[in-house]
Order: C-alpha cells, then sequence, then structure tokens
C-alpha cells in the first residue's frame, strides 16, 4: 500500500517547475564518491575551470549603453544603473566580486540568483547575491512563479524571516541550461560521474604514496604467530608512509613479504588522471591548455585556441548575462532604448604586427581615424588642431559611378582641339586664296 500511495504522488501534478529539484542529481557517482559542489571543487581540474570561466566574466568591461534618434549609441553613465553594474552592485562588493560569485554559481549549481533591492520609486539601488540551493522556484494555484529562499545567518540583512517568498520582479535571475527554460540544471550533477572517477583516481593515488609508494601485501610466516596484529602494527610502523619509503626490510623466522597488488603504471593510473582532466575540461567547454595540458597546443595554434575560447565557451554566457540583466532590471520603457554590452575587444585583438596592419587598412580607408585607434590601444588623443579627429581615404579612389569621368573630360577635351585646328586650317586656307587672286 505504501508503494503505490508513492506512485501516486509521484504522479500527481505539482507546484513544482520542472527544473527546480535539480539537487536530486547530486550524490553518489559510478566511482563510489560523493560528488556535489563542494567535493568537486576540490579537484583541481575543477576548481581551474570554475575560476577561469568566472574570472573570465568578471574582468571584462560592463557597459550600459542607450540608442540616440539617429540609431547610433551612446555609453549611458548618467543612469544609476550604470554605476551599480559597472562599479559597485552593493556596498560589500565590487562588481568584480559580484560577478565572479554569480558566475561561479552558474558553474556550480546551474543557476545564479540576485536579491533586487529599489527604492520608493521603483529605481534598483543594490544587488545581493543569493545561494541557489537555498532556492526553490515554484508557481502558485494560478500558475505564477515565485521564489522561496530559505534564509541563514551568512545572508546579508535585505530581508526578514527564515523562509522568505520573493516576487519574480525582486530577483534577478540568470539560468544556465535547462529542461523547462525557467531552472537550470547543475553541471556538476550531470557529469558526476566523470568527476567521480577524478576524485576516485586523486584518492588512490594519494593512498598509494601515504603507504609509502609500495603496493598492499601479505606477510607470509613459516609457523603460526602468536599476536599477527601486533606484527601487521610493527611493519606499518617502520615502513608506511612517504617518510619510510625504501627503507630496507630485515625479515626474520622466516618472514616473506608478498605484494598482492598491481602497480599504478599497470594499472594505467596516470593515463586516467590525465584523460579526466580532459574530461573535466571537455564538460565547462575550457581549451586545455588553460588549465595546464599542453600536449596538444603549440606556437602556432594556441592563439586561435584562444580566441575560440571567446567565441564559442564565453560568448553564450555573455549573452545569457545580458540577457537576463535586461529582462529584470529595466522598466518597460527602459527596455526599448538602453541595454547592456560585455566589452570583448581585449580579449580578441591579435599580436602587436596584426593589430598594426588591421589598423593601417582601417587608416586608409577612412574608417578610423587617428584618436580612434588610440582609444584602442588606450593611447591619449592628439588634439583635434593637430588633426587627431580626421579620417583620410586615398585620393585615387572614387564613387563607382564616377568611374568614367575622368576619360570623358579627356574625350572632350580632344573633341575641341580638334575643332580649333579645323578653324585654324580653313582660316589659313582662306587666306592664300586671298593672295593668289592679288
Amino acid at each position: 500500500m505504501g508503494i503505490m500511495s508513492l506512485f501516486r504522488g509521484r504522479d500527481a501534478p505539482t507546484n513544482r517547475t520542472a527544473g527546480s529539484s535539480y539537487s536530486f542529481f547530486m550524490g553518489g557517482s559510478a566511482a563510489g564518491k560523493n560528488v556535489n559542489e563542494r567535493s568537486a571543487m576540490q579537484m583541481t581540474a575543477v576548481y581551474a575551470c570554475v575560476r577561469i570561466l568566472s574570472e573570465a566574466i568578471a574582468g571584462l568591461p560592463l557597459h550600459m549603453y542607450q540608442y540616440l534618434e539617429d540609431g547610433s549609441k551612446k555609453k549611458a553613465t548618467e543612469h544609476p544603473l550604470y554605476h551599480l553594474l559597472h562599479d559597485e552592485p552593493n556596498p560589500e562588493m565590487t562588481s568584480f566580486v559580484f560577478r565572479e560569485t554569480l558566475m561561479t554559481h552558474l558553474l556550480l549549481w546551474g543557476n545564479g540568483y540576485c536579491q533586487i533591492i529599489r527604492n520608493g520609486k521603483g529605481e534598483v539601488v543594490a544587488l545581493y547575491p543569493l545561494m541557489p540551493n537555498r532556492m526553490t522556484v515554484d508557481r502558485d494555484a494560478k500558475g505564477r512563479l515565485y521564489y522561496q529562499y530559505q534564509k541563514s545567518s551568512e545572508d546579508a540583512p535585505t530581508m526578514e524571516g527564515s523562509n522568505v517568498i520573493l516576487d519574480p520582479s525582486d530577483v534577478l535571475h540568470i539560468p544556465g541550461l535547462g529542461f523547462d527554460g525557467l531552472v537550470g540544471y547543475s553541471p556538476i550533477a550531470m557529469a558526476k560521474n566523470a568527476i567521480g572517477l577524478a576524485i576516485a583516481a586523486e584518492e588512490y593515488g594519494s593512498k598509494f604514496y601515504a603507504n609509502g609508494a609500495a603496493p598492499s601485501g601479505v606477510l607470509e610466516h613459516p609457523g603460526t604467530l602468536k599476536d599477527p596484529a601486533r606484527v601487521r602494527e610493527s611493519w606499518n610502523a617502520a615502513f608506511g608512509g612517504s617518510s619510510n619509503a625504501h627503507k630496507v626490510a630485515v625479515l626474520e623466522e622466516g618472514l616473506k613479504y608478498l605484494p598482492i597488488s598491481i602497480s599504478p603504471n599497470e594499472a594505467q593510473f596516470l593515463e586516467t588522471r590525465k584523460f579526466q582532466i580532459n574530461e573535466i575540461a571537455r564538460i565547462f567547454r575550457v581549451p586545455p591548455h588553460m588549465v595546464g595540458d599542453l600536449e596538444k597546443s603549440s606556437f602556432s595554434n594556441i592563439e586561435q585556441q584562444s580566441l575560440e575560447f571567446v567565441k564559442y565557451t564565453l560568448q553564450p554566457w555573455l549573452v545569457r548575462w545580458e540577457q537576463s540583466l535586461h529582462r529584470s532590471l529595466f522598466i518597460e520603457e527602459e527596455k526599448k532604448t538602453y541595454f547592456f554590452k560585455f566589452n570583448v575587444e581585449g580579449l580578441l585583438r591579435g599580436d602587436y604586427q596584426s593589430r598594426m596592419q588591421g589598423y593601417a587598412t582601417a587608416r586608409q580607408n577612412g574608417w578610423l581615424s587617428a584618436n580612434d585607434i588610440r582609444e584602442l590601444e588606450d593611447l591619449d588623443k592628439i588634439p583635434a588642431d593637430l588633426g587627431g579627429d580626421m579620417y583620410l581615404v586615398n585620393g585615387n579612389m572614387m564613387p563607382l559611378n564616377l568611374a568614367g569621368a575622368a576619360y570623358g573630360s579627356i574625350e572632350q577635351e580632344d573633341t575641341e582641339s580638334e575643332k580649333q585646328e579645323v578653324l585654324e586650317l580653313e582660316e589659313s586656307d582662306q587666306s592664300t586664296r586671298r593672295r593668289r587672286k592679288r
């Protein structure tokens, strides 16, 4: 009867969204190791990937722009949200720390949550990160979303009570990849078997060296030992641990040591650990050379791999950030004219020679001025009276519709010249005839 009621409860309609129970996937892995966000971060490859992505997002310049009537755009530095996102989201954090924290939540739990603090006018005055493992997204009886957060003493004093209900307008939610489009699932939870195997391989290596880099074995005695426990403890005390490795053992009374484990090399221990590093880098779509694996990287391809990291790894995350900020922080009227944009130009810059060649082409074709180029290189501008804002173009170029203008003028000049020569000849002939008549 209990089993049937369990099935009925599972199949019964609930008000929880399909993706909000992402914590269900955390737990034991096929390798026998428990995997959660904290144990995963103890793996160097996971820590490196999370740090690389979170610091990359946090370090990029984040600007707020406004569309003008002529279709151009400008930085909306006078808007209160510009300072909030660019410099200081709340009195306790800088913009870098705020974005780094939120991106870490996204990579570990698949969701980033912030409480939006507004003043009496409805303007956003602060943003405080919320822990994803204590947030649940539900629907009420009318199907409307709401956020339920379990507050702890570690949270900022911005809400009252231990179990707080927040309206969607009071929450900045950046979801990762998910089943329902509302809540993302954790990359750590979905790849727990791969991470669990990496944890098991690392633990195996640690125990191998803790045992003096010697495999476990059997102490064999030709007779009967009165106190085998004392012999075992004496052996471990003398030869156990990495500090006792390679000591010479003296066996008495016919005692023999018989190893029974295979060596790490035979078990392909190093190969397994190396493969798991690439496996974890694949989960986060981070190039292996960025987590220290340079086997397939060279001087000729490492720059291209770095560009691919920006285009195929960072860009999707940046779009998630930009659209979530736009949806949650702007009122409906502001959404028509304002938007957020990360500046990735610094990461896409090539080497010095390639940049200079590109600048020269842009300068000669008239779509970059000297000051435009100097601003891209973080140099001081040339005064306008010295031509710093002047746009130049090659003189031997003209619009396509005027391509034959020069030849047309030459032909016209030739025709006029020929006419003049004919007139002069006619006048000369008439003069000659007059002289003959005389």
